[in-house]
């Protein structure tokens, strides 16, 4: 079982609400067994959302309460980020995943990657980093 990043599935859960298309990814969908999740949606964010960025470290500095989640318009939405890593953390024990491909460069999914004051920097999201903290081999999509 496969658990993958809703936007990368043609899924509009992207904060901007836009609609990606990667031609692998939907390869992947047709021939494997996918969960498809979207942890912002699952942490209770609505679409479109403004965008966020972490503030003050990544993933798992967010989990361990030294940085914290800023939507653009300045709402702290670090407990929606925390509860939407636990909702996919549960999913994919639910489902026994064997694999995690998550979207690169996202708060929640960046896997080595990040935006930080409009900067790719190097670093995890909050849901990338919870799942490896559990033990879970996390892949980024490869279509950035």
């Amino acid at each position: 079982m496969i658990l993958i990043s809703g936007c990368l599935a043609g899924l509009r859960c992207r904060y901007d609400g836009k609609l990606l298309t990667y031609p692998a990814v939907r390869e992947m969908i047709e021939s494997a067994r996918i969960v498809i999740v979207c942890p912002e949606q699952l942490g209770g964010l609505a679409t479109p959302r403004p965008a966020s960025q972490i503030v003050g470290g990544n993933g798992f500095d967010v989990l361990s309460g030294k940085a914290r989640v800023i939507s653009e318009d300045g709402r702290d939405v670090t407990e929606n980020f925390i509860r939407g890593a636990e909702e996919t953390l549960h999913i994919a024990r639910l489902v026994d995943a064997e694999k995690v491909i998550l979207k690169e460069r996202s708060p929640s999914c960046g896997v080595r990657k990040i935006y930080r004051k409009d900067q790719l920097i190097d670093g995890s999201g909050v849901t990338t980093a919870l799942l490896i903290r559990e033990g879970y081999k996390v892949e980024p999509s490869g279509e950035e």
